[in-house]
């Protein structure tokens, strides 16, 4: 592109008007009142981290079934290492959350 083109300005936050700022706000409150409690109990913390992974997983295994529909195997090889990760930390999420018994297990 020359320099006598002209170009698309680009939109950031500060661009938007006083309304589209007003709408974007409302929308993320409530998505983000939880995260921003002022105190959130440990354990509460943790099962919200490991629902929302086994969520994250869940939608992980669709995507590669689509992947495998259309045989698109690098985008399946790469989802199934994402899937393992996320299987990982669900369950060290899982093992952090829960209470031992008298023997330490």
């Amino acid at each position: 592109m020359s320099p006598s083109e002209s170009r698309s300005p680009l939109v950031t936050p500060t661009d938007l008007s006083s309304t589209a700022t007003k709408d974007i706000s409302a929308a993320m409150n409530g998505l983000l009142a939880d995260v921003f409690a002022l105190y959130v109990e440990p354990s509460d913390m943790l099962a919200e981290l490991r629902e929302d992974n086994k969520a994250l997983a869940g939608r992980l295994r669709e995507a590669h079934n689509v992947c495998e529909e259309h045989r698109d195997i690098a985008t399946a090889s790469l989802i199934e290492g994402w899937i393992d990760e996320t299987e990982r930390r669900t369950w060290f999420l899982y093992e952090a959350g829960r209470r031992g018994d008298s023997g330490g297990r």
